[in-house]
Parts: C-alpha cells; sequence; structure tokens
C-alpha cells in the first residue's frame, strides 16, 4: 500500500480550511448559477467544459455502476453521473461543501442515488467502485503525490479512473513560484503544476498501478481556468490489490 507523504498530509489540512472557511461563500456562488465577475465567469466555463469532458469519458447509461466522485464540492458531477442511473458516492475534505451538495443534490438526483460525506477520498472504507472521478482535487498537489493517490484509488477500482492535474507551462511555472513570494495567509493552497510527461513515467513505473493504461487525454484552457484531463483504464486481468 502506497504511504501518502507528510507533504500530503499538511496540504490537505490547507486545503480543508480554505475551502470550509474562507473561500465557502465564493465557491458556493461560483458553482450557482448566480451572476459573478468576468475573472470568475471564466473560471465557471471552464469547469463546465472540463466537467462535460469527463463525463462524456463515462458511459451514458450507469445503472448498476458504482462511482466515486472525489473531491466532489458542491456535487454537480455527482448529480450529473446520479441522472446516468449510477449510485454515486461524493466526498469532500469541506464539510460545508458537502452541505451545500446535500441540499442541491436532493432538489433534482433520484432518492437512494447519491449519498454526500466529508472525509478523505483515499479512505479505504469508502468501499469499492467502478469508476472514480477526481475532477480538480489533486491539483494542489505535487506528482507524486498525485500517482500514490492514484495507486490507492486504483486498488479499489474496477474499470476507469478519471482525474485532472494542472498541466505544467512556463506561464503557470511562473505564477507559482512568484505566488511564494507572498505570505501564506493572503494566498489559497497553491496550485502544483504537473509536466505530463513526467507524470506518465511515473503512473508506468508505479508498482500498484500495473494493469492501468491512459486513454483519454485533454487539456482545457478558458480564461483564467487551465486543467489537464486523463483517463486510466483498468485491464480486466491485472492483479487486484488489497485495500
Amino acid at each position: 500500500m502506497t504511504i501518502m507523504t507528510g507533504d500530503y498530509q499538511e496540504r490537505r489540512g490547507k486545503i480543508e480550511s480554505y475551502f470550509d472557511r474562507t473561500a465557502l461563500e465564493a465557491w458556493a456562488r461560483l458553482t450557482s448559477d448566480a451572476p459573478v465577475g468576468r475573472i470568475r465567469a471564466t473560471v465557471r466555463a471552464g469547469r463546465d467544459r472540463m466537467r462535460d469532458t469527463l463525463l462524456a469519458w463515462l458511459p451514458q447509461d450507469l445503472s448498476g455502476a458504482r462511482l466515486l466522485d472525489a473531491g466532489c464540492g458542491t456535487g454537480a458531477l455527482s448529480v450529473e453521473a446520479a441522472l446516468r442511473g449510477a449510485d454515486v458516492v461524493g466526498v469532500d475534505i469541506s464539510p460545508s461543501l458537502v452541505d451545500i451538495a446535500r441540499v442541491r443534490g436532493a432538489e433534482v438526483a433520484p432518492q437512494g442515488k447519491l449519498t454526500f460525506l466529508s472525509g478523505d477520498m483515499l479512505d479505504p472504507s469508502l468501499g469499492e467502485f467502478d469508476y472514480v472521478v477526481a475532477m480538480d482535487s489533486l491539483i494542489h498537489y505535487d506528482c507524486g503525490d498525485v500517482v500514490g493517490s492514484l495507486a490507492q484509488l486504483g486498488a479499489r477500482t474496477r474499470h476507469g479512473m478519471l482525474f485532472t492535474f494542472a498541466p505544467w507551462t512556463p506561464l503557470l511555472g511562473l505564477a507559482h513560484s512568484a505566488g511564494r513570494f507572498f505570505p501564506r495567509s493572503d494566498r489559497a493552497p497553491a496550485i502544483e503544476p504537473v509536466a505530463e510527461p513526467r507524470l506518465r513515467r511515473l503512473i508506468s513505473a508505479h508498482s500498484e498501478l500495473r494493469g492501468w493504461q491512459t486513454r483519454g487525454c485533454q487539456r482545457i484552457s478558458q480564461g483564467f481556468y487551465t486543467s489537464q484531463a486523463m483517463e486510466l483504464i483498468a485491464n480486466p486481468t491485472r492483479r487486484r490489490f488489497s485495500p
């Protein structure tokens, strides 16, 4: 079993504090239909395109499938998957975001198809899944911890893992470096740029990800939003690892 680094645990705590306190109101507004400013409008549009991309990689009919929305936020992707017939577990580090997801999900999703929980998306007690989707929930972790997270999730996933990462570009790399000069109290948890070739190498080399192969890969850039989706597909004959 892959052991996550101390940096992962420290970063996880900062993300919880940020989304559960500092950014709660802004995030709730961003993920709703409420009017937002020009910059946040581009982020909203980019996130909508990314969510549509990930959903397009999933089967149209998810009846009988169990899906983990890892880092579900306010639950938009969870709801769409439930409407396709999946039994969805949405988990997020922020209890306040989960509360919003429960309210919104209850309004539109079929009864019994959605379960929202606050906690660690890597918790083995969540059980096994046919599909895992992690949209913009791994972008705050370095490349090694991204792959370590995928290894833990892959041990309990039958068919596919869909996730996003922050693709390294010269501009994003510069912004990431510049952000380190600001006091920690004045900034959100940093996004960690990841170089796609290195990510692919680490996935291929990880012993617990043998039997998984990359298929889809799509970058979404819209205004102030840039994220890249990757799809990992399981070989049905691969060795299964215990949680």
